[in-house]
């Protein structure tokens, strides 16, 4: 069962085998939570998130229409993201209302490399495709359905936002 594919195994945790739910988890939650962590920056909220991601699977396994798994998983990530900071600030509606500064703050504090800062200086649509395209390897389609969006769409912005990313990164060498 190890070798099945994300799908199978998660059409078989839907139709109830949650001792399925075990290797999903252990493929794809440390994907989940670096996603997390570098969209928020917070180590422990990404654990929470994380930990959320993964209990909404469960919950929400009869929704599972046999979709592409790393696109369904990842646009709950997404969605438990947003919620978090919806109920922490009641203002803001996606993710690209997000305000960082706090995170910049803690940043200081971290010996990062200059790439992770030029990263999180991206506004948070941009930072989020580029580390779902190039950290997490998620291929366009499969982006396109997580952002709501199509893979033409979806290509054109990663490639702006890596042009933004490198402006930025040149800027502090």
């Amino acid at each position: 069962m190890e070798k099945s594919t994300d799908e199978i195994l998660m059409s078989k945790v839907a139709n109830g085998n949650l001792d399925v739910l075990k290797i999903l988890f252990e493929r794809h939650h440390k994907h989940v939570f670096n996603f997390l962590h570098k969209m928020c920056g917070d180590r422990m909220l990404s654990e929470d998130l994380t930990q959320e991601v993964f209990y909404k699977l469960m919950k929400y396994r009869s929704s599972y229409n046999n979709g592409k798994f790393v696109s369904w998983l990842f646009t709950i990530a997404r969605n438990s993201l947003n919620t978090h900071f919806r109920r922490v600030t009641n203002t803001y509606d996606d993710l690209d209302g997000l305000d960082y500064k706090w995170v910049a703050e803690e940043e200081e504090k971290k010996d990062f490399s200059d790439l992770h800062l030029a990263i999180n200086r991206l506004d948070p649509s941009d930072r989020e495709l580029v580390i779902l395209n190039r950290f997490q390897e998620i291929k366009y389609e499969e982006l396109a359905e997580i952002v709501g969006s199509t893979p033409g769409a979806v290509k054109t912005k990663v490639s702006r936002a890596l042009k933004k990313l490198k402006t930025i990164y040149f800027q502090n060498s």
